[in-house]
Formats: structure tokens, sequence, C-alpha cells
């Protein structure tokens, strides 16, 4: 009924809009500011193809600091501003910003004249005067234009969602709330990218007039605040985005190597037995994770291990660094009466009125309140003198900063923050709490890399060092496949890490058995699609670490398979990582690897599209045209997986955790067909220096037509750095470099000395066609 009343609310407010259009304009250093009939409008050239634009019905522009937006750009970008009939002229070194005087609607043109994006005139901006939980509020909306072949991606991780990847044509809510995401970002196939810079709760609908508008409505805000990106690439959009948000940080290399994770371990020598165990099969794996509930039986947010379950929590962490395994720890935001904790920080008025129905005591538990600055530090000051610091934990599982309050949804807009009102900050805890612990971590653990897994994320928060996980879905065929667009939404939203619990958190509620063949499928095939997310975790429900005796010998075999190949795939990973923080990328994409997750019970086959240009079969080494569709075989130990003709893939040895082996000898496989390009990066693995320039690379470039690999030289250094290497080039044919087995015979054996040098193939290689006449 809710939901229906709200769908009448947003609807009526178009109904009201008023035609505000321009009496006079004043230009200053950084844009344009309008005076209208009704209100006002700035437009803000951030920078030549980054424009925002305020608009607001009231008497005045508030002054309002954005807590997404971190980039004051403070030198100022050139334009120009002219009058063209009953239009207002903006142009930039990129763009031509056209401003209607008549409705205020702006339209955006690249500078050959085309047509980029244009607000719907009159009903382009928008605000109304409305309630919502008996709170007055100022409603604000943008309607833009859509033509019938655009397409729209992004808006966050909305874990169960199972419409459309793109969302032309369909709805979203955009309030966070449990298993439901919202990151207010969009990318369009028109070439240009929107953040909405409103933390209330609001709603994009990609259906009106026939699917050729969509707008995006929030319940609250003083004034319509919105930054258009121009790329025309997705790379360049999500660039732009960064560059105004925050830079996604480097994690340690352990990061990308296999969690272990379960709910829950219960005491010291569980945590203990499962690093042992793996390190004793000599599986590979990076971190073990300690779960909730430790703290028991005392209250939540006492941040007390149980003694009694774990008696020396600094002699189980040292002993899981010995045994060269990271140790992440679940610490949450909500807090217990009857603690220390709790009463310092109300004490001081750092909590909210925003409670969690505690699942296990039944007790009302409380938020504290992450907007307030005094509360933050106060938090982590609790958590790192208590955990944090105190044992060493070398990571932090930021569960439930939602925050989870259940269907209690007015009491969140009700809540009063130290910002304001919660109606205001509806969306943005999750971004404040992240900032609050990564930039506390970093002032006070400066030798060690953060890494934060978060249950919820917002615009910004990848400054913060944080993954975005898809929180606690089923153990299901349904809610896997909906991982795989939900986990590309969420990245194409400018969130670079993002994962899953391999297997899903729960069967209703309770552990599957694992050992039945139909769940043992279900795992298999999400920790292949797993081994290709940025964050590989098995957690949730029932015993599932790959040691366990509830996989048979079978089973076992196609895990370990792609467990080593994960780690053999490390340079190429932590390469992509290096190019995440220093070039703005995004690995969760289409890129050398064609990744297909087989996520229907039983298959042995799937439907692949190849796109155009050639393509390799990851596991027979066969070519393919692209720009065709075939059917792939996909027996239960195969995921299907292309690899595009013109990429170099190097692969490091098989490993037992991330940093066991120096990278001095590498594998690089060369798939010929067409010209290509990768970049090696590397750097200390573990400490900040990289932000001091601290890191190195190296240039591989193949030409296909003289079939010859150039090295480049090594740009950059850091501590430790090798001197000497060895590369092992193979050229990939049909049943030559394939799978996860290193080469049995390179084509060349080179020395690496830090110096440029062309290393040609011979005999020529023979690659079969590299395209299709076929369209997509």
């Amino acid at each position: 009924m809710r939901r229906t009343v709200l769908a009448f609310l947003f609807a009526a407010l178009t109904t009201f809009a008023a035609n505000a259009s321009i009496k006079s304009y004043t230009k200053d250093a950084e844009g344009v500011n309008f005076v209208l009939d009704i209100g006002s409008m700035k437009l803000r050239v951030c920078q030549p193809d980054v424009i925002e634009v305020r608009y607001t019905m009231l008497p005045q522009m508030a002054n309002r600091p954005s807590l997404v937006i971190n980039n004051p750009w403070s030198t100022p970008t050139e334009f120009t501003v002219a009058e063209q009939g009953e239009t207002i002229v903006i142009t930039t070194k990129r763009l031509r910003i056209v401003v209607d005087k008549a409705t205020n609607g702006v339209s955006y043109f690249d500078l050959s004249g085309g047509l980029v994006l244009a607000e719907d005139g009159a009903a382009g901006k928008t605000q109304n005067r409305l309630q919502f939980a008996g709170i007055a509020t100022t409603t604000c909306e943008t309607v833009f234009k859509s033509p019938a072949d655009e397409a729209l991606f992004g808006l966050g991780c909305h874990p169960l969602d199972s419409l459309a990847i793109n969302y032309k044509g369909r709805e979203q809510e955009m309030l966070i709330k449990y298993m439901t995401g919202a990151i207010p970002v969009m990318l369009s196939t028109k070439g240009y990218g929107l953040l909405w810079d409103n933390y209330s709760p609001s709603k994009f609908n990609g259906t009106l007039a026939g699917n050729t508008k969509y707008s995006y409505v929030s319940e609250s805000g003083k004034f319509v605040d919105y930054f258009f990106f121009y790329g025309p690439s997705f790379d360049k959009i999500i660039s732009l985005y960064r560059d105004a948000t925050g830079r996604a940080p480097m994690f340690g290399k352990w990061a990308f190597g296999l969690f272990q994770s379960q709910d829950r371990y219960k005491s010291q020598d569980e945590v203990l037995t499962a690093g042992s165990k793996y390190r004793a099969a000599h599986i590979p794996v990076d971190v073990i994770v300690q779960d909730w509930y430790y703290w028991d039986p005392l209250p939540i947010g006492s941040h007390v291990m149980n003694p009694t379950a774990y008696p020396n929590p600094k002699a189980m962490v040292d002993e899981l660094h010995s045994k060269n395994l990271h140790a992440m720890i679940s610490i949450w935001p909500v807090f217990g009466k009857g603690t220390p904790n709790f009463d310092a920080l109300r004490a001081m008025d750092g909590l909210t009125s925003i409670t969690w129905d505690n699942v296990v005591t039944h007790t009302f538990d409380t938020y504290y309140d992450a907007h307030n600055p005094r509360a933050r530090e106060l938090y982590w000051q609790q958590a790192r003198d208590s955990l944090v610091g105190r044992y060493g934990w070398d990571a932090w599982w930021i569960d439930q900063c939602e925050p989870d309050n259940g269907t209690l949804l007015d009491a969140r807009r009700l809540a009063t923050f130290y910002t304001g009102k919660g109606i205001d900050f509806y969306n943005t805890y999750s971004l404040m709490h992240t900032e609050g612990v990564y930039t506390k971590w970093r002032r006070d653990i400066p030798g060690k890399r953060a890494f934060f897994l978060a249950r919820q994320a917002f615009a910004g928060q990848q400054r913060n060092g944080a993954t975005l996980w898809s929180s606690d879905i089923s153990c299901s065929w349904h809610d896997f496949k909906d991982q795989v667009p939900q986990g590309i939404n969420a990245c194409a939203s400018g969130i670079p890490y993002w994962t899953s619990d391999i297997g899903g958190y729960h069967y209703h509620w309770q552990a599957p058995d694992w050992s039945q063949p139909d769940f043992r499928e279900l795992f298999t095939r999400w920790f292949q699609f797993g081994a290709f997310c940025p964050v590989f975790r098995i957690h949730g429900k029932g015993e599932r670490a790959l040691f366990s005796s509830n996989w048979d010998e079978a089973t076992r075999s196609t895990l370990l398979n792609f467990d080593n190949l994960r780690y053999r795939l490390l340079p190429y990973i932590y390469s992509l990582a290096g190019k995440t923080t220093q070039d703005q990328y995004t690995m969760l994409r289409s890129l050398a690897f064609l990744v297909n997750p087989v996520t229907d019970a039983g298959a042995t086959s799937r439907p692949v599209y190849l796109p155009r240009g050639g393509w390799y079969d990851f596991w027979t080494g066969k070519m393919m045209a692209g720009g065709t569709s075939l059917t792939a075989s996909a027996p239960v130990d195969i995921l299907p997986l292309y690899v595009r003709a013109g990429s170099v893939i190097p692969m490091g040895p098989r490993m037992e955790y991330a940093t066991e082996k120096p990278a001095d000898t590498l594998e690089l496989r060369v798939y010929p067909g067409a010209n290509g390009q990768f970049t090696l990066y590397e750097d200390e693995n573990e400490t900040y220096n990289y932000e001091k320039g601290q890191f190195a690379t190296i240039d591989f470039g193949w030409n296909d037509a003289n079939k010859t690999l150039t090295i480049g030289d090594t740009k950059g250094t850091f501590p430790g750095q090798l001197k000497k290497r060895v590369f092992k080039i193979v050229i990939v044919s049909e049943g030559k470099g394939i799978g996860e087995a290193a080469a049995v015979a390179p084509d060349k054996v080179v020395t690496y000395l830090g110096k440029a040098m062309p290393v040609k193939m011979t005999p020529p290689v023979k690659a079969g066609p590299a395209s299709s006449k076929k369209k997509p």
C-alpha cells in the first residue's frame, strides 16, 4: 500500500511544474547564474566535460556542502557565453551547452553539433511542496529525453532485482535499505553520465512517455542538483566521476586472493583450524574471516571477544600471520545498552534514534551517528583500541550499514543526524561511516593498506577503501543469476570493487546440505564466477571451505582448478588494480577476458555472443570469429571463457598466497590475430608509498603484422623492485598455451633487465579469422 501511495505522489509531482523562464543572467569565474521568474539556476563549468546544474524554486539558492563531491575545482575553466536567438550558449573545449530562455531547459551538444542529452524543457527541473512521514519537504525532480536506441546502466547494486540490466523502460527505487542499494550514478550509451547529488529517498523512472523520457525524483531537497559528465566512452565518464568524487585507493595484493569466511566461526580454535587446513592441503587462500557474534554473551558494540571462546585474540591473529594469512573481523555500527561504548557515545550525543531489532537477542540496539565527526572519531577509537589496533586485524567487515531498521523506514526519515533531518541524509550513512574508519585507519595505521567490506555503498564511497558486497542473498540459482547484472551495474556506478557471497548466504535462513549434488553444482558455478570478480569471497551458512568433506573429489578438483587459475592470474589482476587507482579503470567489464557464467541448474552448454574481432577459447586455444553467436560447451568443470585476439596476459606461478613467490618468472600468453598492449603494474603490495610515486610499470606491445612482442623499459621504482626477470613467451594456438596449467614449451624465453627489447617470434604465427560480416 505504501509503495502505491508513493508512486502516486511521485507521479503527481510533474502535474504542477512551474514554467520558470529566464529573466537575466550573469557570468562569473565558475559558470553562469540565472535569475528566473520563479527561483534561480546555477550552471557551473567544473571542467570542459563536467557541468553541474543547480535549480531552486525558492527565493534563494541554499549553500549546502556536498558529502559526495570532494573536488573543489579551484582552477577556473575557460568557457564563453553568448546569446543566440532565444537561447544562451555556453561553450567549453569539449561541449556546447544550450539553455532555453523560455523554459530554462538545458541541452548538451558535442562540438560538432551532435545532441548528447536534453532536459525535457519546462519539465526538466521541478520542485513541489509535499509531505513524507509527516515532514514538510520540497521535492526535486529532473526529466530528460531519451531516444529509442539509448541504453542506461548503473544506479548501484540491487541484490534481488531480476529485471533487465538496462534501465531503459523500467523503474528503480533509490533508497538504501536491507537488500536494496542506491548509487545515484547513471551511464548512457549516448556518451554521457549523470550524478544526482541528493541523499533523500528517490526513484528512477525510465518508462515516461512510452520510454522516450526518464526522471529522477527525490523526496526532499533545497534545490535540484546534478552533474553531467561527457565521455563519450564509459571509461572516460567513470574517470570524470572519480575525479569529482575521489579515486579508489589500492588494496594490499592479498586482497585479490581468496577470502575464506563462514557464518560463523565460534571460537579461536575454529578460526585457526580453518587456516591450518588450507595450508596443510596446500590450497591457495589469503584471508580468514571472523564473522559476527564473537562478543556473545555481551551486547553488540561491546567490542569484546568472548574470552572463553577466544582466550587470546592477539595470539590467534599472530598465528594466522605466521601462516601468511590475513585476518578480517566483522565490526558493526550498532550498540546495545549497558556497554561502556554505548554510554560514551550517548554522553556526547553520538547516537541516533534509529534502532535494529536484534535477531539474536530481540533487543532494539542503536546506531551511532556516522554523520557526526566527533562520533566517528569516538567510534574509531573504541574499535581501534578494543579490536583492530589491539590485536592487529588486517581488514574490517562493515555489516549492517544501511542502517537497517527493518520496515520502519519512516523512523529513518524522522531521525535527526548531526547534519540534519534523516530524510535529507537517508542514503549517505554508509558513505560517512566508511569515510570515518578509512581516514582514521590512514592516520593511525599508516603502514598497512585499509580494506573494508561494506554491505552498502553510495556515490563517492570508492575513495574510502571499500568493497561493496551484495548482502544476504540466498543459496539459489535465482539469486546467483541476479548477481551478474548487479555486479556490472554496481561497477558501472563508479564503485570498482564488488563481490558476492559465493554460494549465497542462506537457504531459507538455514545452512544447505553442501554434500548434495544440486548444491555442489550451485557452489561450483558460483565459484567459477567469483574467480573473475574483483574480490573473491566464500561466505555463508554451512561448511564450504575448499578442504571440506562436503565436496566429492570431482567437485574439489574443479574448485581447485579455478582457485589456482585466480592465483596464476594475479599479475594480470593486480595490474588492473593499479590501473583502477592510477587511470580510474573498471575491472568488472568486457575487455581481454569474456566471462560467461553458467547460471542455470543442470546446464551443460550456454549461448554466447562474441563481439567483433577474433576470440580464443581459453581452454582449447581454438580461435573463433567475432560478431556472431555460438553455443558453448559448458560441462560443470568448465566456465565458458574467451580471450580477445591481441591480448597479452601475464601469468605467474602457482602459489598458496598472493605474495608467496616473487614475480621473477612470468608466462606471457600472446593471443595473435590483432595488435594488442598490456601494462604490468607492481609496487610494494602493502604500503601507501605508491601515492608518492613508488611503483613501476612495464608495457608489452604485440605487433601482429611482424609477429613481434616489444617489452618496454621499466618505468618507475620502488623498494624491493626486481632488477632481473625471465619472461616465457607463449603464442597461443589450438592446444597450446591453454587452461590453468603452465605451458610446457614456451615459444621463447628471454631474460629482461629493465631495458626495452623487441622479441621477434619465429616461425610466423598463423591465426584464424579475426572478424565476421555478421552484425551484432
